[in-house]
């Protein structure tokens, strides 16, 4: 019986030791595994803090690229905006400069017939003139005034180079601005009765209404109003100078016809 108890107990001694072995050795196996699936487990999360951060930059990244490509694009829309509008400028600065070339053109012909206008301006001589007398407050042609145009007239339809200057006038009783404006009236009267009557080209009148001006008569009588109640016409022609030229190349047209023949 003793013995058996004493085997029971060195039995039971040696189960308490290997128990305790096996948990040393469970502890010594599994502390490094867990300290490794801590430092793992500490590294994902570090891990995943660094791509959050890299995701945020990235979103940064993106937010500028995106502002600076919007930027860019307004920039650029302004570019063509502006240069749109030099392309307007310079084509509104074409189109003045045409339209000044024009211009220059038109003034530089306007100028050469002035010139020749003034150098022909010579050749014309008065061949004759009438006065024609008017009303007070009056523009109408009287009978009298009609018989001086038609006298007139007679001698100038046989001219070809002639023209014909009309000055209407009036007395000084009145506003200067109303008889500036009587006087033209009168001139229109006789320009009038001259073109539809006798066909008078409007190209060769040449008319004004000069009002109060260059009074004929300077009395303060009615006699000497009734005077500066005219229109004046005269009648310039420049066939006198025509025939004279032509009669000094008629000698020289001779003399050259017995050596070669002409025209």
């Amino acid at each position: 019986m003793k013995g058996f108890v004493v085997t029971v107990c060195l039995l039971t001694s040696v189960l308490l030791v290997n128990g305790c072995a096996t948990k040393k050795y469970v502890r010594n196996t599994v502390a490094p595994v867990q300290a490794k699936v801590d430092q793992v487990g500490e590294q994902t999360t570090q891990n995943a803090q660094a791509i959050e951060e890299t995701r945020g930059q990235l979103k940064q990244v993106d937010e500028r690229a995106q502002s600076g490509i919007s930027a860019a694009a307004e920039r650029a829309a302004t570019a063509d905006q502006h240069a749109l509008t030099a392309d307007q400028h310079a084509m509104d600065a074409m189109r003045r400069a045409n339209e000044a070339e024009q211009s220059a053109d038109r003034a530089t012909r306007d100028l050469d017939t002035l010139r020749q206008a003034v150098a022909n301006i010579d050749d014309y001589k008065q061949q004759s003139s009438a006065t024609v007398l008017f009303k007070f407050n009056q523009s109408t042609l009287t009978p009298g005034a009609k018989r001086e145009l038609d006298r007139l007239v007679a001698g100038a339809k046989s001219e070809k180079r002639f023209f014909i200057t009309i000055e209407g006038f009036t007395d000084r009783v009145g506003a200067r601005q109303y008889n500036d404006m009587l006087s033209q009236k009168r001139a229109d009267s006789v320009v009038r009765y001259l073109v539809t009557k006798y066909d008078i080209p409007i190209n060769r009148i040449h008319m004004v209404g000069l009002g109060e001006d260059k009074p004929v008569a300077n009395g303060r009588t009615s006699a000497a109003r009734a005077q500066n109640r005219r229109v004046e016409v005269k009648v310039f022609s420049a066939d006198g100078v025509t025939a004279s030229l032509n009669s000094a190349v008629a000698p020289e047209s001779r003399t050259a016809g017995r050596t070669a023949p002409t025209e």
